[in-house]
């Protein structure tokens, strides 16, 4: 589509900057709280930009906000830039080749999500310079969303207590707004102590701690019939209790990620949780000790806000993809399955088109779709502040993400036009905010609405802080 609208201008001036930082960001993956190297990169383009920044923001060494402009109505754009780990893979190759054995990669696309949010807020300042409107524009480059539920504490030390409205983005196989579906969840991390003998001179003297982990994981099994069908419940040994099985282990730790549909249904089902492990320990004689690790809330929709970014959706039309980006795309689905390509559609409630390699529509607002929930911490800012959010294709129909694919693909040409193509749905969602008070207040209104019905409780305790890793 020709470009006639002056805030996308304002993003094309600056897109092989951010392109660059995409691909840095790429290139010093970090995960969970480690992130040192990539907020370095988004500290040095906001202060290159002429931001304000803060830094150490809730007291997270990787996480920064950048402000541009003195008063108005404050629009908040959310970046995120953590990776995740053992995905480790070099780009532009369409066979899993890790550059680092064990090494972290980006299989959520976080190294596009950053640059695009953050384009879009220099955008956006640029333009409310150039016309002369009063109003602020905030970037939040946020560590963490992988588990670590950094945004949650954000909102919970009231960093966003003075926005307006709130707009995100996420990279995908399609574009569309983004429904306003996740679970809620919390990690826990349940660790039981009993004590230690020989496990056989004499092993009645033992209480096995790692008995009680395998028999609370039993009971959550047996419970998983006896819970709704869209609450999930996963679990990761973080302390087995040593390598010695000639030793009644003594002490072990299992984490447990509990999800629900709705934060008072994860209330109840953390609470069954909480009596299994008792339960465990009741049986083995052992004690057992919890500690929240972290927590997310499931996403608030907002209507206004959604069919005003579906307005700039329609009007850019979809990501302009060329013949070379649909070659690459075709080699990465050779790796995947027909259930992979199929996932795509059934998400935007599409009939599958096999012959499809690259989205090329924009899917409606109102759209049946099937399965696709995870969780994220954008959901605490949904509580806070009216949000919205973008799915921009950046990769090949039918990725899989958390995979070697998406990671192989964050660094094509494709995978930098979809993240152009966010930046100004972005930032033209943002100008329209700005230009239309009456939209913040109806977004406003049904944001108040819910919170009425709901009130916000934050699923991380306030004695609870984020798992922070120093320099």
């Amino acid at each position: 589509m020709q470009n006639t609208d002056p805030i996308w201008d304002h993003v094309d001036q600056h897109r092989e900057a951010f392109v660059g930082l995409s691909d840095r960001v790429f290139d010093t993956p970090e995960t969970l709280y480690a992130e040192f190297r990539s907020v370095a990169e988004h500290k040095k383009m906001l202060e290159e930009q002429g931001f304000r920044v803060t830094e150490n923001a809730a007291g997270i060494p990787t996480a920064v906000i950048g402000e541009a402009g003195d008063e108005g109505p404050v629009i908040a754009i959310l970046g995120e830039f953590d990776a995740l780990p053992a995905l480790s893979q070099a780009p532009g190759v369409a066979e899993h080749l890790p550059l680092e054995q064990g090494g972290n990669g980006h299989g959520c696309g976080h190294n596009l999500l950053g640059a695009a949010a953050l384009l879009a807020a220099t955008a956006v300042k640029d333009w409310l310079a150039a016309q002369g409107i009063k109003a602020r524009v905030r970037y939040y480059g946020c560590p963490a969303e992988e588990g670590g539920a950094a945004k949650t504490y954000m909102v919970r030390e009231g960093l966003f207590d003075d926005v307006d409205a709130a707009i995100s983005w996420h990279p995908a196989t399609f574009t569309a707004v983004n429904e306003a579906v996740s679970l809620a969840n919390t990690r826990i991390d349940f660790t039981f102590h009993g004590k230690a003998a020989h496990a056989a001179g004499a092993p009645e003297l033992g209480r096995s701690a790692l008995d009680a982990v395998e028999l609370m994981n039993i009971g959550v099994n047996y419970m998983r019939e006896h819970m709704p069908d869209s609450a999930r419940v996963h679990y990761a040994y973080l302390d087995a209790g040593g390598v010695a099985p000639n030793v009644v282990q003594a002490r072990a730790t299992v984490r447990q990620l509990i999800r629900a549909s709705s934060l008072p249904d994860l209330r109840d089902l953390v609470a069954r949780v909480r009596k299994i492990a008792d339960g465990a320990a009741l049986m083995t004689e052992t004690r057992v000790e919890t500690k929240v690790f972290s927590g997310v809330s499931n996403l608030l929709g907002n209507r206004p806000l959604e069919e005003a970014m579906q307005a700039e959706l329609d009007r850019l039309g979809p990501v302009p993809f060329d013949a070379e980006d649909e070659v690459f795309a075709r080699e990465i689905q050779k790796t995947l399955t027909e259930a992979d390509i199929a996932a795509t559609f059934r998400r935007i409630g599409r009939t599958p088109d096999p012959d499809l390699a690259l989205c090329d529509f924009v899917a409606p607002l109102d759209r049946q779709r099937e399965g696709g929930e995870g969780s994220t911490d954008v959901g605490d800012v949904s509580w806070a502040v009216p949000t919205v959010q973008a799915r921009v294709a950046t990769c090949a129909i039918g990725t899989p993400f958390h995979t070697w694919q998406t990671v192989a693909q964050g660094k094509t040409p494709a995978a930098h036009k979809g993240m152009i193509h966010a930046a100004k749905i972005m930032a033209a969602t943002a100008c329209r905010l700005v230009e239309n008070p009456d939209l913040v207040e109806q977004a406003k209104a049904r944001h108040r609405e819910q919170l009425a019905r709901t009130p916000y409780v934050c699923p991380i305790p306030d004695d609870v802080v984020p798992p922070l890793v120093r320099q």
